[in-house]
């Protein structure tokens, strides 16, 4: 696709007087001819939405890239030349496994550009060759002329020519919750829908150089790797430098002592599998996609998983105000009332002066305020004038229920004040009561009354809101309680931003998004430090939103984002956790990382109280999973460095391997308690407390060898079958340790975790003891294995208590 241009360009051209413009686009109102549509077009390119897409093949492949996916390559590969086949079909398997978790994770999430494109308007009204001509959308190009009606979505960025004054739906691009006046010369952004007026639009910027355009764009630039990601890669790092320089340590004694390259070589492939964390992610991953599940059940739907990890350290809630801390509904406030007319007399009024099909919002506003709607429906309507944008007012004449006629008429209040005979007091009180609606943001109708064919007779102002949801102040309430600064993002005024805030208990300091952009902000403040420090934010396009995410991450917070509309997508998708809420577009939906399916925000709290038990459960099995790879490292390259002995044959590591990590995967439904504050990978924590216990296995795995070599002299080939079922109960055992924080008993694990831990020991044993792969072993010394492993158990649980307690400092207090 062909494109010139820039979002700048298109910026300048919505403000260029309009001679100007039709100069530099070489257009006049007549439009353009076909031929010289069809070299634009060619030149311009479509106006649709270009899409970068890469193949399901490459993206599929990519997962086998990196530090973690080439250890196990390697080992593969040494494990074909060396004919070790069923190491390698084991290894194999887990390689693709892995694969396929991370491809179909995020297989759903290009999908933020398909949902932008659908929300263009399909056809248009295009003059050509002088002629008025249904055509294409795609196909229309800077230059044109459109002509839109009421209902109309806007094709692309236009400049009014002609028509009178239009009102603009323009929420699900700028986030603003009631209609934008626009009139002649004003630009229409594509996307808007015309909700009252006509006018014929000279098309100046299309396809990804309109606004809608440029949205789309910052979607596509957003995303990165995730802090799941990140801690990942750390982990295998750290145990693949560990295994790299003990396998090398291993090989150069192995060849200055004479041993057979060979057997040496199957060796460090067996050690090298050993440290490799093959199913760290595939763990973790399970036990985000069961986590899942337990959010689906709380109304939240997550279609990429790591953001549930991102969700529990979110420190940062940047909350979309239309449709998310309000209703997206215009609704009727307290009317005020000139002289001692009853309120409610000035309700029907403005009622009698609407129509109840339901589609005007403030009609139906206005009609909702009635505290009894069959006193509106005793009038019968004779006459009905709709909104006229150039007189500002709407008129009806009914025939009360004794008969009589009277005329009603709401509208612009200086309008409605002008139809009215008021005395200057009365102006001057009328005046005020609008000028305080201003300032709250709201917008004010005047309404008044005639008797016939008799004097308009002003009765008050209607003032119009976007009400805040139920349940919004509690929610950010709870929200701060957990550790989450909760920061508004409005389209909105500054007036109506600020009255929000209020009422929400948000706080005062709420900016203008065009100072966003500055090097310096109010007194010598920084921008950066500004956004920092803001409650919230006003008069907000996509870019600032995408901007103040960028840079409250930059400041090392972990944004998460609410929104419903086009204008959130790339905020929504840039942020660490994009959250769409109810009733969200497909755009913000497709661009969100997690859904909300049902209204309002108290779920997001639900959400990120599971999201913070998910996150102890893998973090809990990361502990246990170094700590193991550690213990068994250690003890192999020590036992073949110093006593020249190999504890362990490759089926019992493979074997070992198996069966632990199998098992291991019931950590998905243990029972944990989430923090109190937003959680991270602190990997002075993981690595810090893992390596204390995976130092202290060796010295335990010493014991039982000294005893079972130098004491009872027990064959080599029974000592190694001993070495198994040690390692593979003490292993298991570790889970219950690292899992809590304070002493073993301090959380009880599930029950699912108990029987996944005993049920494969039992087999383990079994396996040892009948002799299945291995040399068998008495009873009695696998009761023996049992006892000693326990009494380990309970000394290094205290060594891990006094870790956290002088050693570490813990995030929070609460165990598990």
């Amino acid at each position: 696709m062909k494109t010139t241009g820039k979002a700048k360009d298109a910026e300048d051209f919505s403000k260029l007087p309009l001679p100007e413009l039709e100069k530099k686009l070489d257009a006049t109102a007549d439009g353009l001819s076909e031929a010289e549509a069809a070299k634009r077009l060619d030149r311009y390119g479509a106006n649709e939405i270009p899409e970068k897409t890469v193949s399901p093949l490459m993206k599929f492949l990519s997962y086998f890239w990196g530090p973690i996916p080439w250890m196990i390559e390697i080992a593969v590969v040494l494990s074909a030349i060396d004919g070790h086949w069923p190491d390698f079909f084991i290894i194999l398997l887990l390689l693709f496994a892995n694969a396929l978790v991370g491809f179909f994770e995020e297989h759903q999430a290009g999908n933020a550009i398909a949902a932008l494109k659908s929300q263009l308007a399909a056809r248009a009204r295009v003059r050509r060759d002088g002629d008025w001509k249904d055509a294409e959308a795609r196909k229309l190009v800077p230059g044109d002329v459109v002509h839109l009606r009421l209902g109309d979505i806007v094709p692309a960025d236009v400049r009014i020519l002609n028509g009178k004054e239009a009102e603009l739906d323009q929420s699900a691009l700028t986030g603003e919750s009631l209609p934008v006046t626009r009139q002649e010369g004003d630009a229409a952004y594509s996307g808007s829908i015309i909700r009252t007026g006509e006018f014929d639009g000279l098309v100046y910027a299309t396809g990804a150089n309109t606004y809608f355009g440029h949205t789309a764009q910052l979607v596509q630039e957003s995303g990165g790797k995730s802090h799941f990601q990140r801690a990942v890669q750390q982990i295998g790092n750290y145990l693949i430098v560990l295994a790299l320089a003990l396998v090398a340590v291993i090989i150069l004694i192995s060849l200055f002592r004479g041993d057979p390259l060979l057997g040496t070589l199957q060796f460090a492939l067996v050690l090298t599998v050993a440290a490799i964390p093959v199913a760290l992610p595939t763990v973790l991953s399970v036990t985000m996609a069961v986590g899942a599940k337990l959010l689906a059940d709380r109304k939240a739907i997550v279609s990429r998983l790591a953001a549930i990890e991102e969700l529990a350290g979110a420190d940062v809630l940047c909350s979309d105000k239309t449709g998310t801390l309000t209703m997206n509904k215009l609704t009727l406030g307290e009317p005020f009332c000139l002289g001692d007319i009853d309120k409610e007399a000035v309700i029907l009024a403005g009622a009698l002066a609407s129509r109840a099909d339901g589609a005007d919002a403030i009609d139906t506003a206005v009609l909702g305020g009635l505290t009894d709607p069959a006193a509106a429906k005793a009038y019968t309507v004779k006459t009905f004038k709709p909104f006229d944008p150039v007189s500002k007012d709407t008129e009806a004449e009914l025939a009360g229920p004794d008969g009589a006629v009277i005329r009603a008429a709401k509208g612009a209040p200086q309008v409605i004040m002008a139809m009215s005979s008021l005395s200057d007091a009365q102006t001057a009180d009328v005046n005020t009561a609008v000028d305080g609606f201003a300032q709250k943001g709201y917008r004010s109708l005047g309404v008044a009354r005639a008797e016939g064919d008799g004097p308009w007779t002003f009765l008050g102002v209607l003032p119009l809101f976007d009400p805040p949801r139920d349940t919004a102040k509690d929610t950010i309430e709870r929200a701060r309680a957990m550790g989450i600064d909760v920061k508004m993002v409005t389209g909105d005024q500054l007036a109506i931003a600020r009255e929000t805030s209020r009422v929400l208990g948000l706080g005062g300091n709420i900016l203008d998004a065009a100072t966003l952009g500055d090097a310096k902000h109010h007194e010598g403040v920084r921008a950066d430090d500004a956004i920092e420090n803001a409650d919230g934010f006003a008069q907000v396009f996509p870019e600032h939103k995408y901007h103040i995410v960028s840079v409250l991450q930059d400041n090392d917070h972990i944004v998460a984002m609410t929104g419903d509309g086009v204008n959130d997508a790339p905020a929504l998708k840039k942020a660490d956790c994009g959250i769409a809420v109810s009733g969200a577009t497909d755009a913000a939906r497709s661009a969100a990382d997690m859904v909300l399916t049902t209204p309002g925000l108290s779920v997001i709290i639900e959400a990120v109280d599971e999201a913070r038990k998910i996150f102890q459960r893998m973090n809990n099995y990361a502990i246990y999973r170094i700590a193991e790879t550690l213990t068994v490292l250690l003890f192999m390259a020590a036992s073949i460095m110093i006593f020249n002995f190999y504890p362990m044959t490759a089926v019992m590591i493979v074997m070992l391997a198996l069966l632990n990590d199998g098992a291991i995967l019931s950590i998905a439904y243990d029972n944990v308690k989430g923090s109190e504050t937003p959680e991270r990978w602190n990997m002075h924590r993981v690595l810090g407390i893992s390596t204390l216990l995976g130092l202290i296995g060796p010295v335990a795995a010493f014991g039982l060898f000294y005893i079972a070599d130098r004491i009872e002299q027990m064959p080599h080939d029974q000592i190694q079958t001993l070495m198994y079922l040690f390692l593979s109960v003490s292993g298991h055992l570790t889970v219950f340790i690292a899992r809590t924080r304070g002493p073993f008993w301090s959380s009880r694990p599930a029950n699912i975790l108990l029987l996944a831990v005993f049920g494969t020991q039992l087999l383990a044993t079994m396996i040892a003891v009948f002799g299945l792969f291995m040399t068998s072993i008495p009873l009695s010394w696998a009761l023996i294995v049992w006892g000693y492993a326990l009494a380990w158990f309970v000394v290094t649980d205290g060594f891990k208590v006094l870790a956290y307690r002088h050693l570490v400092t813990p995030v929070n207090s609460t165990p598990g």
